[in-house]
């Protein structure tokens, strides 16, 4: 069975930093493409970073360039997105999700089919 898990948010101050774990299991990352998003109240989810699964190319939207850096461990089959600096913004629930792909990985939430529960990323001083 599929499952993706993610954990490692919490209460940061801002100018912190996070690394935020994708478990995985009944997938390979050889296989799977891995995309990180995140929700804040009342927005939609957006994409923020994703791994292709042929190559480990990453991609990031723009406003987190130079901040987040998403890689993966394909013995431990987990994804981590590391968030520095983190700023007030940033606040938001975070996901993790996969679909099937080799060659490529998206920003785009319905490109994705296998969903985890989320974990709650709080910047405030």
């Amino acid at each position: 069975q599929l499952q993706v898990v993610e954990s490692g948010g919490g209460l940061v101050q801002p100018g912190g930093s996070l690394r935020l774990s994708c478990a995985t299991s009944g997938l390979s990352l050889d296989l799977y493409a891995i995309g990180w998003f995140r929700q804040a109240p009342g927005k939609e989810r957006e994409g923020v970073s994703c791994i292709r699964a042929s190559d480990g190319r990453t991609f990031y939207t723009d406003s987190v360039k130079g901040r987040f850096t998403i890689s993966r461990d394909n013995a431990k089959n987990t994804v981590y997105l590391q968030i520095n600096n983190l700023k007030p913004e940033d606040t938001a629930v975070y996901y993790c999700a996969a679909v099937a792909s080799v060659g490529a990985c998206s920003l785009s939430k319905r490109w994705y089919d296998h969903w985890g529960q989320g974990t709650q990323v709080t910047v405030s001083s």
